[in-house]
Order: structure tokens, then C-alpha cells, then sequence
């Protein structure tokens, strides 16, 4: 039987949550939700159901409105993902100029299906909503810094793989 870890946030993350909240007025806590969101993912490394209960009930509203912001932001992970998440634009421009293309690449290159995570638990990657970058694609941006390539070619993908793992 896999052991569950308890959903509690530390002693260090309760006082930024505190601060957080007390940033909003009286009545307007659930304008703390992004902030929160992004401290719970940051603590437990995801946004499970029960991650995203432990929000709800800080702010004092429902689960379900925390999970239709968690739901819609591709920034918040709702599985387990790797240390690198590489997001890919895949919204028409970016497609047209080879996206679709270098996701599949992905796929081959890390041996994992979109969403998954790699054996060594460094990468996952996912096809995300357009980056804004329209004129520069195709476009990934890697979290956890969510930094951001433009103009990507199967090549350019290889390499920042390398150097990520190189990181390690």
C-alpha cells in the first residue's frame, strides 16, 4: 500500500499564505487564489484534488472554483510532472510552422507520451494554448522559470534537453 502524504503546508509557506491573504480585502480572499495555487504547486510539487481542497478551505470557498482556475492555466500541473516541464504552443501558427513536429520529436526523444514523466523524473511535456509569440514559432517555454525559445527546430529542442540534463 503506497503511503499518502499529508497535504500541510510548512511553517514557512503558512506565513506567506497569511501574507498573501491579508494583501486582499475583507470579503475579497478569493483574489489570493493564483497566489496560493502557485505556493501550494511550489510545496507539493503538483495540484492534486486534495492539494486544491487545502486551498479551498483557506479562502473559505468551494473546491470546485479552485479547480476550474487550477483547470485552466496550464501553468498549474494537475498530475505529477518532471523537475521540466517543456510546454509547446499549439495553436495554429505555431503548428503551421512545425509544432505538431517537434512534439512528436519529444515524444520520441524522452520516451514518454505527453503528460508523462521521464524514468529519471527530469521532464514532462505537454501542448499548451497559444505562448503569444505568434510570429516567432514554433514557441516552448520551460517551467519550473518558465523561461521562453522562439524559432525552434528539432535541433535546438536536442540541445536544450542536453543542457538541461547536463544541470543535473
Amino acid at each position: 500500500m503506497l503511503a499518502v502524504k499529508e497535504i500541510k503546508f510548512s511553517a514557512e509557506a503558512l506565513k506567506k499564505v497569511d501574507e498573501i491573504i491579508a494583501r486582499y480585502p475583507e470579503g475579497r480572499q478569493k483574489s489570493a487564489l493564483l497566489p496560493l495555487l502557485h505556493l501550494a504547486q511550489e510545496e507539493f510539487g503538483w495540484c492534486s484534488t486534495e492539494t486544491m481542497d487545502y486551498v479551498a478551505s483557506f479562502l473559505d470557498i468551494n473546491p470546485i472554483e479552485v479547480y476550474e482556475v487550477a483547470s485552466f492555466y496550464t501553468m498549474f500541473h494537475l498530475k505529477p510532472s518532471g523537475k521540466y516541464v517543456l510546454e509547446v504552443c499549439r495553436t495554429g501558427p505555431c503548428c503551421l510552422v512545425g509544432a505538431e513536429k517537434i512534439i512528436d520529436h519529444l515524444e520520441k526523444k524522452l520516451g514518454v507520451k505527453e503528460g508523462e514523466v521521464t524514468p529519471d523524473g527530469l521532464f514532462s511535456f505537454k501542448g499548451v494554448e497559444c505562448l503569444a509569440a505568434c510570429g516567432y514559432g514554433p514557441v516552448l517555454q520551460i517551467g519550473p522559470e518558465y523561461t521562453f525559445y522562439e524559432n525552434l527546430t528539432v535541433a535546438g529542442v536536442d540541445e536544450l534537453i542536453t543542457q538541461l540534463k547536463n544541470k543535473n
